[in-house]
């Protein structure tokens, strides 16, 4: 199974370099058997649609080209330079002789030299594409001309846009979106992970610089007795495990027990509690969380009752409680038990949905056979039922399981302002033993501005997830399961 993945691994990655080596490939016979139109276009990227009398082709590239060049001079350049020191002149207050007046000098900025920067290397690696692109295009209308075939007008171009290459039109806004608001932020992301930038070199008054690995060697646990990062994440990263673990599998189990119950012929009024659960979901979950956070408070409604009846006294004198309350939200162990027991009662009714649909388009047939075949109520379930969930919902199951790791509502919104850590270690970090690596990094940016540290957190987060995603995806989608089941 194993040798297999990585064959299946092995042969996307050599796809991908066929399709990557086929293109250079193109583009260096279209250098060299090119005429001397399509080598012009090397320079002038209009000349090979000009020769074969593609006249707003042509304008339109030369516009394209010209665009280019201008925003390289006008904008790239000022900030590309300094991408390497990330600048070197502070803001500071100086006095201007021609004004007679106190002035901010010509300051840099590291955040804008990054950011415009990476937009930079982006702009100009998507007009390299083009570049190439428009080579290769241009010997292929040379070969097109010297076989006679039809020259497409630009008319004709634009109309099979709309027909037979529809597919590239309705692709391009979504493919510039998740450049723009996807794939620059994460690089963005990624590149300040290298950087020292946090409360102490925040711009425009202070300037931060690159430190290669510092912050992932801190993070693991290096980086001398000074910092408790590494400390901190082995235990923020265990929870977020576990919790992920818990919360996935207790809420889609208990789902798929409470369907089943619900659509047993011995349950009275069926269609009533499937109502109440329902109506759990129509109110918003921050609200649910926010009142149920009150409640089990150190002086909520909980604390109250299980003080008037003794339970607090009980568990004082057996040693589970040491205060005049119950921390169900404010103590380590306590917290953690409790989170996943209240997101049981948050998920569970949405599960129930899903197993519930399911459940529905069960094979009746096989059912009355496996009945007929004296098999058991357990026996059909654990043969027929459970198998054909994982087998419908095991997409959704991996998708709550990745979505658990980033599970921010329930973590933040229970613990805010209710939970502080006594561990100095975990403080120093500005981590919780509740905290998810989601809801860590959040901290570290919202109220520490250790923007470093979060975006190394945030490459953690997203390499957990990927690895799990493809992982998980790579052995469900293998053979046909379908099939198998059937």
């Amino acid at each position: 199974m194993a040798a297999q993945e990585k064959n299946s691994a092995a042969s996307a990655v050599g796809s991908l370099g066929k399709a990557i080596g086929s293109f250079f490939r193109d583009f260096g016979t279209a250098v060299v058997k090119g005429d001397a139109f399509v080598k012009l276009s090397l320079l002038w990227m209009g000349a090979g649609y000009a020769k074969r009398k593609q006249y707003v082709k042509a304008v339109l590239m030369t516009i394209l080209e010209i665009a280019i060049i201008a925003f390289t001079v006008k904008f790239a350049m000022q900030y590309v330079p300094k991408i390497g020191s990330l600048g070197t002149v502070k803001m500071e207050k100086v006095f201007n002789m021609k004004t007679m007046k106190s002035e901010f000098n010509n300051y840099d900025n590291s955040f804008t030299i990054l950011l415009f920067s990476l937009f930079s290397f982006v702009v100009w690696l998507a007009a390299a594409v083009v570049w190439f692109k428009n080579i290769i295009n241009a010997y292929v209308l040379q070969k097109m001309e010297e076989e006679g075939q039809h020259i497409n007008t630009f008319r004709e171009d634009l109309k099979s846009l709309v027909e037979e290459k529809f597919h590239i039109t309705l692709l391009t806004l979504p493919v510039l979106g998740v450049v723009i608001f996807t794939l620059i932020p994460i690089l963005l992301l990624i590149f300040v992970a290298f950087t020292n930038y946090d409360q102490q070199h925040m711009p425009p008054t202070e300037l931060f610089s690159w430190v290669g690995l510092n912050n992932f060697i801190s993070l693991f646990g290096g980086g001398g007795l000074t910092t408790t990062f590494g400390y901190a994440f082995v235990r923020v990263l265990g929870w977020t495990l576990v919790w992920a673990f818990f919360a996935t599998f207790t809420t889609y189990i208990g789902g798929i027990l409470l369907s089943l119950l619900l659509n047993s012929k011995k349950t009275r009024w069926p269609k009533m509690w499937r109502t109440l659960f329902i109506v759990t979901i129509a109110v918003p979950q921050f609200v649910s969380l926010l009142l149920v956070r009150n409640f089990f408070s150190n002086g909520g409604i909980v604390n109250t009752i299980c003080n008037t009846i003794g339970l607090t006294g009980f568990l004082r004198s057996i040693g589970l409680v040491s205060t005049s309350y119950i921390p169900f939200l404010s103590a380590p162990g306590w917290a953690h038990v409790m989170i996943i027991l209240i997101n049981i009662w948050i998920g569970v009714p949405y599960q129930m949905l899903i197993a519930t649909g399911v459940l529905m388009n069960l094979p009746s047939d096989q059912l009355e056979s496996a009945r007929v075949d004296g098999a058991t109520k357990f026996q059909i379930f654990r043969k027929i039922t459970m198998p054909y969930l994982l087998f419908v919902t095991g997409p959704a199951l991996i998708t709550d399981f990745v979505k658990n790791i980033n599970n921010f509502n329930v973590i933040y919104l229970l613990t805010q302002d209710v939970y502080t850590t006594t561990n100095q270690a975990m403080a120093n970090s500005q981590a919780k033993e509740v905290d998810l690596l989601v809801t860590w990094l959040f901290r570290l940016t919202q109220d520490y501005y250790n923007y470093k540290m979060a975006s190394a957190i945030g490459i953690i987060v997203f390499i957990i997830c990927a690895v799990f995603t493809l992982v998980a995806f790579n052995r469900m989608i293998k053979g046909d399961k379908e099939g198998t089941y059937q």
